[in-house]
């Protein structure tokens, strides 16, 4: 974890795996203390909310997990989260469109000014990308695989095609 915090000039989350509050809390502390830009991951549980509350007194930045749905983002933002995580590959897994949980979260955050940023977690495509930018999400953790689709299109690689052979003609 110093490795990785040393490494990355920005916010990094490490995830607690207690589920009980006060040792949330406890394994909070120890793990913010290894560097300044750690931020905990907390599920969204009645004990996460506990810890998230506690933990923000204390001005330990959190991010809260496993988020699902409008109301558990709102009450995360409320308790004090840095941050929020709704993972919406999960959504649309189950049938409901986790585009549309991460649009509603950017409407009531900016409706009532809170600070807590919106990270859209499980991004299963590109397409997921421009629709949760396009929503006003924060901030996406986009997976590798997904980012390389993302430089993908088939009209770039027949531009290049025509340059190369249009350069071969007039050389």
């Amino acid at each position: 974890i110093k490795e990785i915090a040393r490494l990355v000039n920005g916010p990094i989350s490490v995830e607690v795996v207690s589920l009980k509050a006060d040792e949330m809390v406890d394994e909070a502390r120890r793990l913010s203390s290894l560097a300044p830009n750690i931020v905990i991951k907390v599920p969204l549980t009645e004990e996460g909310v506990v810890a998230i509350h506690r933990l923000h007194k204390e001005k330990i930045k959190t991010n809260a997990t496993l988020i699902f749905s409008l109301n558990q983002a709102l009450i995360a933002a409320r308790a004090g989260a840095a941050y929020v995580s709704p993972f919406i590959g999960r959504l649309d897994d189950i049938g409901q469109d986790g585009v549309v949980e991460a649009r509603k979260m950017v409407e009531v955050f900016s409706h009532y000014s809170l600070d807590t940023e919106i990270i859209a977690a499980s991004i299963r495509h590109p397409q997921h990308v421009q629709e949760v930018a396009l929503a006003g999400v924060d901030i996406a953790t986009v997976p590798f695989k997904v980012l390389k689709q993302m430089f993908k299109h088939p009209l770039t690689d027949l531009g290049i095609k025509k340059f190369l052979a249009d350069w071969e003609r007039i050389r």
